[in-house]
């Protein structure tokens, strides 16, 4: 019997554990512990998203601190339900970031600031897309995966007095719930060709002689696990939720689920492919890996071009970032086609992509959420004279644009970049022009949001936007990284191909 070595495994799930110490910390100060902890006065339920947003931060440390060192292979720990290496890492501080300033984006909405749960549920999502971002067994895939989801399902509707709301939510947990049954048909499958959970095991089984002549049973649990996963993403032809939900949602809800959930389920999807469908799995003539990057690549095109070309008659603003968000789906995508064995290049851009883009669209949605609070709008035309009635407020937002469309100096420039030239070094020289056109049509609707708020006009520009401090320092920061990313994007390029390698040895 193998020997269980609790210190040597601990390390794989410190941010795990830290996330679930906050929660219990964050459900006290919120209705505190009977004869135990008294729970904050109704007065000071603010300081519960400070709680819950520095903790956050303090466990984003716990990765880099208790992770795999560079260079060391990754390895499986927790019965092989978890793998421990750098790229897991990568992904566990993107989201728990993610966590982090949703939070803080929080305070700035009157009906969400003083809700003390509202950040048990989010500290409880972060906590499900971390152990995704790992998960190498389809037990623990599955739990994880909807650890995340069905605290998504109850933000979306966290506006019990909003019609929208409610119904966003509904189409959400239908939808979801039917792509997740799809998604575990799929993984029923594997389990009954193989008899195992493990992903490594699975791919050893359908790599030996049982399965060299029969490629049909494992192109059917593939187009099936990737239509869950496709949903997830909001990739097209999966994407119908994306719309209504983000504009459903509160703007708040929205930006978390536009990346946190995204970032762990590509983090996933890039570990599965390459764990279960590997390149040296050949059934017949044929190798299983050519398939799904054939899936993929489709996927990424179809993305593309659908979101930016919905999103240039989009009249609100959480609409047009919903068919952003499709669209960037599709650029992401683009980096999971070029995945091949021994090359680093598609992994790391796809985890680059992700970084940047988490700071970039929580800084959109942090500008919508103040903005739609003291104008109860969230129409594009409104935001005219945005420039006169507070010059930060729409220099955050110009910056967030500027990075969705891949202008320098913002972040966003570098992720394309790094995404494109990954593609054409796999031969998908194709893929990257569809791209490169893709970012061609989206900037029109990114600068028109931009020209909107400093040349249009508007009757309401004597009234300013005010912003509290905190909220002001918090727009401040996150756009602060997203420049940095965009002027010297080495160091995370680096900490993202060392993941990179960690996944791939």
């Amino acid at each position: 019997m193998q020997s269980f070595d609790l210190l040597a495994n601990l390390p794989a799930i410190m941010p795990e554990i830290g996330l679930a110490v906050l929660a219990i910390v964050v459900l006290s100060a919120d209705i505190g512990f009977i004869g135990i902890v008294k729970p904050l006065a109704e007065s000071r339920k603010h300081l519960i998203a400070y709680i819950a947003a520095f903790g956050m931060f303090i466990v984003a440390l716990f990765p880099i601190i208790w992770g795999p060192a560079a260079g060391q292979p990754g390895e499986l720990l927790w019965g092989g339900m978890i793998r421990h290496d750098a790229l897991g890492q990568f992904f566990k501080v993107t989201v728990i970031l993610a966590g982090a300033i949703t939070c803080l984006i929080a305070t700035g909405s009157a009906s969400l600031a003083r809700r003390g749960e509202f950040y048990l549920i989010i500290v409880v999502a972060t906590l499900g897309a971390a152990l995704l971002s790992a998960s190498a067994d389809l037990i623990m895939i599955f739990v994880a995966l909807e650890t995340v989801t069905i605290p998504l399902y109850i933000l979306t509707a966290f506006k019990r007095d909003d019609r929208r709301s409610s119904e966003s939510s509904l189409k959400y947990f239908l939808f979801g719930s039917f792509s997740s049954a799809i998604l575990l048909y799929g993984f029923s499958l594997l389990y009954g060709f193989s008899g195992h959970t493990n992903i490594y095991m699975i791919a050893d089984f359908l790599g030996s002689q049982a399965f060299l002549e029969n490629i049909a049973p494992v192109l059917i649990a593939l187009v099936l696990v990737f239509v869950g996963f496709g949903f997830k993403i909001s990739a097209v032809p999966f994407h119908f939720w994306t719309p209504d939900v983000y504009e459903g949602a509160p703007a708040t809800v929205t930006g978390y689920v536009s990346v946190a959930s995204k970032a762990a389920s590509f983090a996933l999807l890039i570990r599965f492919l390459l764990a279960v469908f590997p390149s040296t799995m050949v059934i017949g003539d044929v190798a299983v890996q050519d398939y799904w990057i054939l899936f993929v690549a489709v996927a990424a095109v179809l993305s593309m071009t659908l979101g930016n070309v919905l999103a240039l008659s989009q009249r609100n603003l959480k609409r047009l970032l919903a068919y952003s968000s499709i669209a960037q789906a599709g650029y992401t995508l683009i980096g999971v086609a070029a995945l091949q064995s021994g090359s680093t290049q598609g992994v790391a851009a796809v985890a680059f992509y992700l970084f940047m883009y988490t700071f970039t669209n929580l800084l959109a949605f942090g500008v919508i959420v103040i903005f739609s609070e003291q104008t109860g709008s969230e129409n594009i035309s409104d935001l005219a004279g945005l420039s006169r009635r507070n010059p930060w407020v729409a220099l955050a937002m110009t910056i967030a644009f500027l990075s969705l469309a891949g202008i320098p100096p913002a972040a966003g420039f570098f992720g394309k970049f790094f995404l494109f030239n990954a593609a054409v070094d796999a031969g998908l020289v194709w893929l990257a022009l569809v791209g490169v056109i893709n970012s061609i049509v989206a900037l029109y609707y990114y600068l028109v949001v931009i020209k909107v708020m400093y040349v249009d006009r508007s009757a309401d520009e004597d009234k300013p936007i005010q912003m509290s401090m905190p909220y002001a320092w918090t727009l401040a920061a996150t756009s602060v990284v997203v420049l940095l990313l965009g002027v010297i994007p080495q160091a995370i390029y680096d900490w993202a191909t060392a993941g990179a390698a960690s996944l791939l040895s």
